[in-house]
């Protein structure tokens, strides 16, 4: 989850927006100005913003500019109804790290700011067991068989069994750790999810792994040969 600031002055798309980037998981908080925005950034901070270009008389082009000469470096994402070459020009200029323009489509502007969030979150090291490696910012499995990719949440959930080799996990304690927090699951979606991991990996045996199911108990991930 990351923490969003939406700052338009048109309360219909501020509204849809919030309500995206919440139904994705996200914290949103909404500036309508450029001066409660600044003090936002200033007091509080975000994880990414998303910026209209034209805030009443003030320019979103010009509050991103100020947020940057004052260090801020969160990724950024102007939002305008402007599409010529100089006016992207002027908002990548000003510090965006993209420029959507008006109408736009909700699912493809919340791709893009995924691809940000990653490109700014801090590198995190990869992590091994047995003949297996994750490296949870290419979400790339690379180990004795072909490399595989993982969607977010295979990658989060493979990760977390990797971090924890021959611990028993309940299905609960897998479901509260990486689902509940997005509202709309029941612990049924850790199975899924599981068997998304088992055909992709091979039942993760070419990696030297065995995923045992413990009946009424929950699940373990072990280096072969030291199964309970």
């Amino acid at each position: 989850m990351a923490h969003i600031l939406v700052v338009e002055d048109d309360h219909d798309i501020a509204s849809l927006l919030s309500r995206g980037l919440e139904a994705a998981g996200h914290q949103v908080e909404w500036a309508e100005t450029a001066g409660a925005a600044a003090d936002f950034v200033e007091t509080r901070g975000c994880d990414a913003a998303i910026i209209d270009m034209m805030l009443g008389d003030d320019s979103g082009a010009e509050l991103l500019a100020g947020m940057r000469a004052r260090g801020k470096r969160m990724p950024a994402i102007i939002l305008s109804a402007l599409n010529r070459i100089e006016d992207r020009t002027e908002g990548l200029e000003a510090g965006a790290q993209d420029y959507v323009v008006k109408p736009f489509q909700l699912s493809e502007l919340l791709a893009r700011l995924e691809v940000q969030l990653r490109r700014s979150a801090p590198r995190v090291a990869p992590v091994t067991l047995a003949d297996l490696t994750y490296d949870a910012t290419s979400r790339m499995v690379t180990g004795a068989a072909r490399p595989q990719m993982m969607t977010e949440r295979e990658g989060e959930l493979l990760a977390y069994l990797l971090q924890r080799p021959g611990v028993l996990l309940t299905r609960g304690e897998l479901f509260d750790a990486l689902w509940a927090q997005h509202g709309g699951s029941t612990e049924n979606v850790v199975d899924v999810y599981l068997g998304y991991l088992r055909r992709k990996l091979g039942n993760f045996t070419p990696y030297g792994l065995s995923l045992k199911t413990l009946r009424s108990r929950g699940f373990m991930l072990t280096a072969q040969g030291d199964e309970p």
